[in-house]
């Protein structure tokens, strides 16, 4: 049986940023390097026919951990 991802939710790249203090922009470079296997996946909407990121759970995490290393890179 094939593994089937089980994201029931997703927090676009505003609330990330609020919610890690950081701005969408430092978020957006961030996350140059992530894929939908990291946990960013793109919204589109008619307001946003561009699209616009969203982070799932694991995603979230995983900046999270980018935010920490480059803190300590910068000590």
């Amino acid at each position: 049986m094939a593994h089937v991802n089980k994201v029931h939710s997703v927090q676009t790249i505003g609330l990330v940023a609020r919610d890690l203090d950081k701005t969408e922009d430092e978020i957006a470079d961030l996350a140059l390097g992530m894929d939908p296997e990291d946990g960013l996946i793109w919204v589109y909407s008619l307001e946003n026919e561009d699209g616009i990121m969203a982070f799932t759970t694991q995603g979230i995490e995983n900046l999270e951990t980018l935010i920490a290393d480059q803190e300590i890179a910068k000590r």
